[in-house]
């Protein structure tokens, strides 16, 4: 038996499995492994760009002292102080990508009045995943205490976003100044319990063990997001060419959430993969940017 914070060794075939599993990129169907991450970064680049041309921003904004510890705010031209704002958490697998494109969803936005707030924190190796998990949720403590007059606050997180936008719905706030009271959440192929990819390549620059993969896994802490987070409204999104694995995770999530009597809806959504599934937030007729602004109301 393993001791306490040790990992359970796994065969080399579960291993190879694993990795294949929790590679996205070899299961898109639009372009080799390689090419659809490199198409994945300039298509973000490109809208954050976009984003930038369009909205006033406020680029670097800290919400903590440590050097990642920055918020990017994509602010609309108008007047009206009854705005809606979106948090955007990136994925990239804890290690890689940062805020600076992560502001693309804000293109479709802007024109509706919400503010985009994209919120970097420190990745692998540099940081760990207790470190980030607290950088999450001090980041929307900020933007709130910034923020004070918005009419509704929204989390969006892609991926390993989407784990950490779920890590701030399970929050204990007792332990924080403020209480958020965040109205929707996306869930945009997430992973919910770390626990699989603990022998895999995805954890080598994290180096997580069982202990920090098991309370950092939001498979683990539905009571704590039912107690915090009972009044949102999540979705939990898939991509159809996501990998197996990555539907068990998302489809098992859900059906937690659901079970603890949460206001959740699954979405499965079609000729999508890993990567187009979030990149497409840039179009104002893509399905999960209309879900946004129909919970919004302002569809």
């Amino acid at each position: 038996m393993a001791a306490a914070g040790w990992l359970t060794p796994v065969s080399v075939s579960v291993k190879q499995e694993l990795e294949k599993q929790y590679s996205p990129s070899r299961w898109s169907h639009r372009m080799a492994a390689d090419d659809v991450i490199k198409a994945h970064v300039k298509a973000l680049k490109e809208g954050t760009e976009q984003a930038r041309s369009l909205a006033q921003t406020l680029i670097n904004v800290p919400y903590g002292d440590g050097d990642g510890e920055k918020l990017d705010v994509y602010i609309p031209r108008t007047d009206s102080l009854d705005v809606n704002l979106v948090i955007y958490i990136h994925g990239g697998y804890w290690q890689f990508l940062s805020k600076e494109e992560s502001g693309f969803m804000a293109v479709p936005l802007i024109d509706k009045d919400v503010v985009v707030v994209a919120v970097g924190y420190t990745i692998a190796p540099k940081g760990d995943m207790d470190l980030m998990v607290s950088q999450v949720r001090r980041s929307v403590v900020s933007v709130i205490q910034q923020y004070s007059h918005i009419s509704g606050l929204y989390l969006c997180g892609h991926s390993a976003g989407a784990h950490l936008a779920a890590m701030v719905l399970s929050t204990d706030w007792s332990q924080y100044s403020i209480t958020p009271n965040i109205k929707g959440a996306f869930l945009v192929s997430g992973i919910f319990d770390l626990l699989p990819i603990l022998s895999t390549y995805v954890n080598e620059p994290l180096k997580m063990t069982e202990e920090v993969a098991v309370r950092n896994s939001p498979s683990q802490l539905v009571p704590q997001l039912k107690q915090s987070s009972s009044g949102c409204q999540i979705v939990v999104a898939v991509a159809q060419n996501d990998s197996p694995e990555f539907r068990k995770q998302s489809e098992e999530y859900y059906k937690a959430l659901e079970a603890a009597g949460l206001n959740v809806t699954m979405e499965d959504v079609a000729n999508t993969d890993h990567f187009s599934i979030i990149e497409q937030l840039v179009d104002a007729d893509y399905h999960l940017t209309k879900l946004l602004l129909k919970m919004m109301g302002k569809s």
